[in-house]
């Protein structure tokens, strides 16, 4: 039995991540450990409650006793490395909580899987799941130049420049160690699960309720869209095909700007749900400290050595992606209260 270690698997991508292993692969045991701060929702794995093969554990990755007693009972061969503190705006307003998640637990994960796995003959592999965000901003102007994986690291963000300082541990982890490692950098995921202070959540629920949806600045600032599952499948085909030591970018290749997002949503919602969710609740509010301005993934190199494409189109993704908030409203309901709506004040308050 192949014993698979997922770091912060009740957030967002790790949960789908661990729905995607189990629905795949059969003689497999899940170790599922998560600190369940405000994005871990245990909620996100009910399904798996009578699922064997799955195991959940609370602790915080920082906490190296706890995560080496747990290596130690579980022996685990790989280990994928979702924890991580990720929103960009709690990352400006508190930004020592994301050096000690994202770097130092980092480094803590590494150093066990060294020591674990030093003398292990069998296949083992650390694979940490990154962000394009580690490569800085592109221009509008110029819609054909995108990030390659030799795109040098230039994070504008605490959140980033987190993520890109874990990424540079684990290259060097593998250089200096022949730690077997691969990072994947992905572009913005979107699907079932996501915190609702992320831009396609947040304006669904919002909508929902009739209140203001806060766009940054001009609206014009551009990411490339992922569905979350077409993620899935390349960490997976990345676990177990990559080559040691490699970066992969891993990008959907739909660009679109904040405002055509948000306005996209407005008109399905507004044709399928309720005819008084229009633009007039669209409100523009002062940017982001730091906001890059355009991010574009070419994907060639997953593509071209392990044979990945997205499933997807962003046109059926979305759709899912609202069906599954509208069919899923207590889901939403259970989370939206208490720490979130202290934050949405805090970052949106006085702008609004």
């Amino acid at each position: 039995m192949i014993t698979y270690l997922i770091t912060g698997g009740a957030g967002f991508i790790g949960s789908n991540f661990v729905h995607f292993l189990l629905k795949k692969r059969d003689d497999i045991r899940v170790i599922n450990v998560d600190k369940l701060t405000y994005a871990g929702n245990l909620k996100n794995l009910s399904e798996l409650e009578a699922d064997t093969r799955h195991v959940f554990i609370k602790v915080d990755i920082t906490n190296v006793a706890q995560m080496e007693e747990l290596f130690k009972a579980y022996d685990p061969d790989y280990v994928v490395n979702f924890a991580a503190e990720s929103h960009v705006d709690r990352s400006i307003l508190n930004p020592l909580v994301f050096v000690d998640t994202n770097v130092a637990g980092t480094a803590s994960l590494l150093d066990i899987c060294r020591k674990s796995w030093l003398l292990d003959n069998r296949s083992h592999k650390f694979l940490q799941v990154s962000t394009d965000e580690v490569y800085g901003s592109l221009s509008l102007e110029d819609p054909e130049v995108f990030f390659i994986e030799s795109t040098p690291l230039n994070p504008h963000s605490p959140y980033s420049a987190s993520k890109a300082s874990a990424d540079m541990l684990v290259q060097a982890y593998g250089d200096t160690y022949q730690l077997p490692v691969n990072i994947t950098r992905c572009s913005n995921n979107y699907g079932p699960y996501q915190f609702p202070e992320k831009l396609i959540p947040l304006m669904i629920n919002n909508a929902l309720s009739y209140e203001i949806l806060p766009v940054y600045g001009d609206g014009l600032n551009v990411r490339d869209w992922l569905y979350v599952e077409d993620h899935c499948r390349a960490i997976d085909l990345v676990l177990h095909e990559g080559r040691p030591g490699e970066v992969y970018n891993v990008g959907g290749h739909n660009e679109y700007s904040n405002i055509e997002i948000v306005e996209t949503i407005l008109a399905y919602l507004n044709k399928h749900k309720d005819a008084r969710i229009t633009e007039e609740l669209i409100s523009y509010v002062e940017d982001r400290k730091g906001h890059d301005r355009r991010y574009g993934i070419d994907a060639s190199k997953i593509k071209g050595e392990l044979g990945w494409t997205t499933e997807m189109t962003f046109e059926k993704g979305l759709e899912k992606t609202i069906q599954w908030y509208l069919s899923n409203q207590n889901w939403i309901k259970d989370i939206v209260s208490g720490d979130y709506e202290r934050y949405y004040e805090e970052v949106y308050g006085d702008r609004l």
